[in-house]
């Protein structure tokens, strides 16, 4: 009914199902925010301004878009297939398809009131964990990185975004799911797709949090007088005369009683580091529109505080600001189109010395950084008291430094040498043009999309140069004497490096036709041309990447699907006539549940079986350019008869006109259900085969070959696994429950290698791809393995001698794998693997009233780790006069022979010790608390008396807990900021 009123018009109506029952809870959105919602009768009411456009929504139902003058008394809304209504739509980069009509392996994550109670602002920290069949954030079923699709633009960054303005994230994984993306698609695709705009929905949601991050562990270096005892002991240990030994027990005796830490300094720069930083972010997000036109507007603030901040007029933090519009607009009856453009500034201010990182070689005995000036005697010295005068004083202290260090050590830097901003820009422009071809014929559309990137690092610093003072004198504890370093001098223009840029162009367009004949029929084709550009700074080549895609579907009654996709490739890193590949891939689909035997379960509601082949061919592992060619490469001089200096020109590649694209070969079966109206379950099977990969054959040339040799496509890997999902739902009165599990399991070998080793045990094929090689530890020598000769220890008769040096007790002791009687390389075994086949994510969600808890942790087990890792920065293996840590404490001496967990310690650089070997091997496996969340939503009562439509409070923690053989390893970095535990409070409105 329709009443005329002077603020506007009433519409009054009732919203019915298709069999007349009247529907409540369904939202009608008006122009300009107005909104309603139908009663326990299906009836609502609402004021419009004029004959505007109605949105008329419910969840489970068909929308429906009604003008004033169409809107009778009764609105009939059609239910919607299962899984196949507008909350089951995966947008699919390029394409669009419904969650029923999909064959191949696709996961999705819709953030749509996800945020209210799992309100983290990370990208990376939604896919992992809560996505089936990724390993981290980014790995496919272990096959290697992803490509990234945001927005439709094929390799953009997912860090540059907020979760906030991302509405849905798919994941791809086997080859029918990826074949439109071509070449890039060979390792899976990610897809990010964030809001717009609706129609008569205008939204207004602010999202603010602040909190504290603390370290989960630092790095633990030994005191300066620990150091010195121990230094001392590996001198002994390589035979050093103790009358010249580095640190004399009366040095170390007064530097451990903490006697004048000027003159016997024990000073850890870790000591800087803040017990806790500071953290705060604030988004807010505008969007709404009119049946002409939509918008979206996100604005966004996140500040991180330094780990080290000395100097506040220095350290400023890291401060990103991002600003991003997306509109939608009709420009006739017959074309839409879009404008996105996004704007992001990344400022991180510091000083230019990275304290974190020196302090990894600092040793805490060397000087005094800080020179209290009260321990001056200025009274009786005239020279010190002059040199004082002209001094910079800070906090009270002089800049301290030692002869050997000079004019710019690191805390003297980290105060007085200026700073260093490093800054981030980037903008991100796209249009799409959308054309409904229906007068043509009826199903047919077009569209056209185009993208530009551009992303710049530059760093800007201001440089000063300072004075520094070393070499006391002391006397009476007092200092009567101080060398200075340097002059002060500021610099007085700013510097500018800059660091690197990318500039991406992409482009395609498709033609689109989706048809349904005689009601049970129906096909959706697709056909793509795709070009990308990108530029980096450093690339002399600019990569390219460009190919012809197709997909068709074809259904029966929405319950029989086959689906056709596939790309024609084309790369310029293969030889001409080469450079085009077809990549071909088929999936099926038969939703079970429909049958008759099936269709009345109580048990099983929904079952749909699905499988999946094919193959993708790419270049995406081809790193480089013309490597089919014969290369050259300049040699070293010679000289001829005419004594004339020529230079030689050298063979460094030979050529390869055959060169063709590495194939991805793809099996995938599996199945997706909900069983007993709360459960979802999931599960795939893979086998993937990266075939015809790149290398130079070891087997088919003689060694002195080697120059000449081309690269063939060869080596194959296999990765063969299966994946699971669940997700279950169950409501009772006021109390709600929600659990959801994935688990992947995945195993790679090296199926077909080219290898010549001397011993099989080398070889690599049929093995895991990360395997370890290294040597097998026995333990450590001990003082029965010598015998004296001549005051020097010889190995006995029988134990094979280390080719790495000579060895003492104390040392580690390795098998001999060939019986050659010596230890060398040729004793590499395998050792374990580093990947971890199984990775599991398990999250929880309960719901009482309005409290509501979310907890998120991930897991994995089956991997190892090595401590000799450059991650670690020699911190588990100190090696002759590297800075000490914790570890040393286990080292092995006569008298801890069997219970020592280290080797013994040497001042010079030991060959034998620190090689890969089981010694170094740690177990990866942990289960961890990624974060939980607990949120309270306010009252309606209370919104309406704050004047906003939804309220809520949340109190929020990451890396709450791990468990794990070797949690301590793992939460360790070193010579880089913390692994933080984080605390947020933080609040959501919308209006």
């Amino acid at each position: 009914m329709v009443t005329a009123q002077s603020a506007g018009t009433e519409l009054s109506a009732t919203v019915v199902d298709e069999q007349g029952n009247p529907l409540s809870g369904v939202n009608i959105y008006g122009p300009g925010g107005s909104q309603a919602s139908t009663n326990v009768n299906g009836v609502f009411k609402i004021i419009l301004p004029n004959d505007d456009i109605v949105r008329i929504e419910k969840k489970g139902y068909e929308s429906k878009f009604l003008s004033l003058s169409t809107i009778g008394d009764k609105i009939t809304l059609v239910k919607s297939d299962f899984l196949a209504s507008e909350d089951d739509v995966i947008k699919m980069g390029v394409t669009t398809r419904d969650r029923r009509g999909i064959v191949g392996s696709v996961s999705s994550v819709n953030t749509k009131d996800r945020l209210t109670y799992d309100n983290t602002q990370f990208v990376r920290d939604y896919i992992a964990g809560l996505t089936v069949g990724v390993r981290g954030s980014s790995n496919i079923r272990g096959i290697g990185d992803a490509l990234f699709v945001i927005d439709g633009v094929f390799g953009r960054d997912p860090n540059v975004l907020n979760m906030e303005e991302v509405e849905q994230i798919t994941v791809l994984k086997d080859a029918n799911a990826v074949a439109l993306y071509g070449s890039q698609g060979r390792n899976g695709v990610i897809i990010i797709n964030t809001k717009r705009g609706k129609i008569n929905k205008k939204e207004v949601n602010v999202n603010v949090r602040s909190g504290i991050r603390t370290p989960l562990a630092l790095p633990n270096y030994l005191d300066a007088a620990t150091y010195m005892d121990l230094f001392n002991e590996a001198q002994l240990n390589d035979g050093i005369d103790p009358l010249l030994l580095r640190f004399d027990q009366d040095l170390i005796q007064n530097t451990r009683n903490g006697l004048n830490p000027t003159q016997y300094p024990d000073f850890d720069l870790l000591e800087l580091a803040q017990p806790f930083v500071t953290t705060h972010n604030v988004i807010s997000e505008f969007s709404g529109g009119n049946d002409k036109s939509q918008y979206y507007v996100n604005v966004g603030w996140l500040y991180n505080e330094d780990w080290v901040n000395i100097n506040e007029d220095i350290s400023a933090g890291t401060n990103r600001f991002n600003v991003r519009g997306n509109i939608d607009f009709q420009v006739n009856d017959w074309i839409t189109s879009s404008l996105d453009g996004v704007f992001i500034v990344n400022n991180s201010r510091s000083s230019r010395v990275d304290l974190l990182d020196a302090a990894t070689t600092f040793l805490p005995f060397e000087y005094a950084p800080l020179i209290p000036v009260n321990t001056l005697d200025t009274e009786n010295n005239p020279d010190l008291a002059t040199l004082l005068a002209g001094a910079n004083i800070f906090n009270g202290n002089l800049l301290g430094t030692a002869r050997q260090v000079g004019d710019n050590p690191p805390v003297a830097n980290a105060i007085a040498g200026g700073f260093q901003n490093r800054v981030v820009r980037g903008t991100q422009f796209n249009n799409s043009i959308n054309f409904d071809l229906s007068r043509i014929t009826e199903g047919l559309s077009a569209k056209t999309y185009l993208s530009f990137d551009f992303f710049e690092t530059y760093t800007t610093s201001i440089q000063n140069q300072f004075r520094t003072f070393g070499d006391p004198t002391f006397e009476n504890d007092k200092i009567t004497g101080l060398v200075d370093f340097g002059q002060d001098r500021r610099d007085l223009s700013e510097n500018v490096e800059s660091n690197g840029f990318i500039t991406r162009v992409g482009m395609y367009a498709l033609v689109n036709y989706d048809k349904t004949f005689a009601t049970n029929h129906s096909i959706n084709t697709t056909v793509l041309g795709y070009y990308n550009s990108d530029k980096r700074d450093g690339r002399v080549q600019t990569d390219r990447d460009s190919h012809l895609g197709f997909q068709m579907t074809y259904d029966f009654k929405k319950k029989l699907f086959v689906d056709f996709s596939g790309a024609y490739v084309h790369s310029i890193k293969l030889p001409e006539g080469n450079r085009g590949g077809f990549s071909p891939t088929v999936g099926l689909g038969y939703i079970l549940s429909e049958d008759a035997f099936l269709k009345d379960s109580k048990f099983i509601n929904y079952l749909k079986l699905k499988a999946s082949g094919g193959i993708i061919k790419s270049d995406r592992g081809i790193d480089g350019y013309y490597l089919y060619d014969e290369n050259y490469s300049r040699g070293n001089n010679f000289t001829w008869a005419d004594d004339v200096s020529n230079r030689r020109q050298n063979i460094s590649q030979g050529a390869n006109p055959n060169l063709g694209y590495e194939e991805r070969i793809d099996f995938n079966v599996g199945f997706e259900s909900y069983l007993m109206n709360s459960l979802w379950l999931e599960a795939n099977y893979f086998r993937t085969e990266l075939d015809k990969q790149l290398v130079f054959l070891a087997d088919q040339y003689p060694s002195y070959y080697d120059t000449f040799r081309p690269r063939d496509n060869f080596n194959a890997n296999l990765y063969t696994g299966f994946e699971l999902g669940l997700n279950f739902n169950k409501t009772f009165n006021d109390f709600s429950i929600g659990i959801g599990a994935n688990v992947l399991y995945s195993q790679t070998e090296a199926s077909k290698r080219s290898e010549t080793n001397e011993f099989a045990y080398q070889n690599r094929q049929g093995l895991e791809l990360s395997t370890i090689f290294g040597l097998e530890d026995l333990g450590f020598y001990s003082e029965s393995d010598f015998t004296n000769v001549n005051g020097e220890l010889v190995l006995n008769n029988g134990l094979p001698v280390p080719n790495f040096g000579a060895v003492q007790p104390g040392d580690i002791r390795y098998a001999d794998q060939n019986g050659d009687d010596i230890i060398d390389q040729n004793d590499n075994v395998a050792i374990g693997q580093s990947a971890n086949p199984w990775t599991y994510g398990i999250n929880l969600n309960l719901n009482y009233k309005r409290f509501n808890l979310f907890v998120l942790g991930t897991g994995q087990t089956g991997g190892l780790g090595n401590k000799l890792s450059n991650n670690f920065n020699n911190y588990y293996s100190p090696n002759g006069a590297d800075k000490y840590s914790e570890v040393v404490l286990g080292r092995w001496t006569p008298q801890t022979a069997d219970t020592a967990t280290f080797p013994r310690l040497s001042a010079q650089n030991n060959q034998n010790n620190f090689r890969t070997s089981t010694f170094w091997l740690y177990d990866t496996t942990f289960f961890r608390i990624n974060r939980a969340q607990l949120t309270y939503e306010f009252t309606e009562s209370i919104c309406d008396k704050l004047g906003i439509e939804d309220f809520s409070l949340n109190l929020q923690g990451t890396n709450l807990f791990e468990v794990g053989e070797n949690t301590d390893i793992r939460q360790l970095n070193i010579g880089r900021d913390p692994q933080a535990r984080t605390y947020t409070l933080g609040i959501r409105m919308s209006f």
